[in-house]
């Protein structure tokens, strides 16, 4: 691993960032792609290590161990993928990959009829899918209240199945956004589905060919809502790529930062975030639909001395790391302690020193780093894991240097 060390020198000049591409939606396009027997051609795909990881297995299909390293959603689409089209095949990753479970989506697959076996823990990575799917019923049932990339799995696949599916999810349905970024783009693609309440139906049907541009990230985006939030030389900064008629979920970080002095203005071609004046101490916020915002808005509030009552963080412990853990220690060198108090969590300010400097552990955490990041804004900032970023944002670091961050 390589350390790194940022602080802000100075406002060169750069008020415009072209963030990076959704691997959400490029994730979800590339299986998409690979189920369709007609043409379908991708733009803007996303460079993160997770697509790059999912494209590099799916042109080569042929091999008979599929390691998804520590990609989380490549993983789970790929048992699916894999379950649906292939006998013999086994789906392994990092150690942490190991233990973040998929006990859900393969039992789901082996109702359906497919044969898949756990080489080591039960309910776990490495899996052997020992013959793919001979469908015997279409009428599952699966809870909400976990990742939503199951759902979206089994949803991908459904319109290839004789049967089709039809799914009932369980309440409470968490990061339901994500399964709707996966039906809408199913039915770019010619998928008709039917949705009622918590139940989901997909008959058999093909998918149809076509283009797709990928829009830029929503989560990638928080980090600079965060800069513009946090660091008083920068007042505006232009996002391009993103759009107000968004598929993903996190565009909710618009909304939320309103209320931490953050305006966005959408444009043709992306938005505008510029400074406003807000004096808000306390805020509540429910995370259970855009989990992958809480690490964000928990360093802005406290960087800000903002009170949060936190819920909907359950999940976050099966992530890259065990992120409530994670958080509940690096804030506290910010100067907050998040505790878990009457079913919710509570962010309050913490006394501690002011140090001039801090050493942030990202615990092999993308989103660890890039959250914490923009306290460079107010003072240095040293990193344990230069490269942890390239799981979601390849040029994170040199799209801070062209606001006026200097990394060394």
């Amino acid at each position: 691993m390589k350390s790194i060390n940022i602080r802000f020198f100075k406002n060169n000049g750069t008020k415009e960032i072209r963030v990076n591409s959704s691997k959400s939606e490029s994730n979800r396009m590339l299986i998409i792609q690979a189920l369709s027997n007609q043409k379908i051609i991708l733009k803007n795909l996303s460079s993160a290590n997770d697509t790059q990881i999912m494209k590099n297995i799916l042109n080569k299909k042929n091999k008979l161990i599929w390691d998804s390293k520590d990609a989380g959603t490549t993983m789970r689409f790929l048992t699916a993928f894999a379950a649906l089209n292939y006998d013999s095949i086994t789906l392994t990753g990092t150690k942490r990959m190991q233990k973040r479970p998929i006990g859900l989506l393969v039992d789901n697959l082996n109702k359906i009829g497919a044969k898949i076996e756990y080489l080591n823990k039960k309910g776990y990575p490495p899996i052997f899918i020992n013959n793919k799917i001979n469908q015997k019923i279409k009428n599952i049932s699966i809870s909400g209240n976990v990742s939503s990339q199951y759902i979206s799995a089994l949803l991908m696949i459904a319109p290839i199945l004789k049967k089709g599916i039809r799914m009932k999810i369980t309440k409470p349905f968490r990061s339901k956004p994500y399964v709707l970024m996966t039906l809408n783009l199913m039915s770019r693609f010619g998928i008709k589905y039917d949705l009622s309440s918590n139940i989901i139906e997909i008959k058999n049907q093909k998918y149809s060919g076509g283009s797709y541009t990928i829009e830029s990230d929503w989560s990638s985006a928080s980090y600079w809502y965060s800069i513009v939030a946090i660091n008083k030389n920068i007042n505006k900064i232009k996002l391009q790529g993103l759009r107000k008629k968004s598929f993903q979920g996190d565009i909710k970080i618009a909304k939320i930062m309103k209320n931490f002095g953050v305006k966005t203005t959408f444009k043709k071609n992306g938005i505008i975030i510029e400074k406003k004046i807000n004096n808000i101490k306390n805020y509540k916020i429910d995370f259970k639909d855009c989990p992958d915002l809480a690490q964000t808005v928990m360093v802005v509030a406290a960087i800000k001395r903002i009170n949060l009552e936190i819920t909907g963080i359950e999940n976050l412990i099966i992530k890259e790391t065990d992120r409530i853990k994670a958080m509940s220690k690096e804030l506290k060198k910010i100067g907050s302690e998040l505790i878990y108090f009457n079913n919710k969590w509570i962010l309050k300010k913490y006394k501690n020193k002011n140090k001039k400097s801090i050493k942030i552990n990202t615990y092999k955490d993308h989103r660890m780093a890039m959250s914490f990041a923009p306290v460079a804004s107010i003072k240095s900032v040293y990193f344990d894991d230069y490269n942890v970023v390239k799981k979601s944002y390849n040029n994170f670091w040199e799209d801070l240097k062209k606001v006026g961050y200097k990394i060394s």
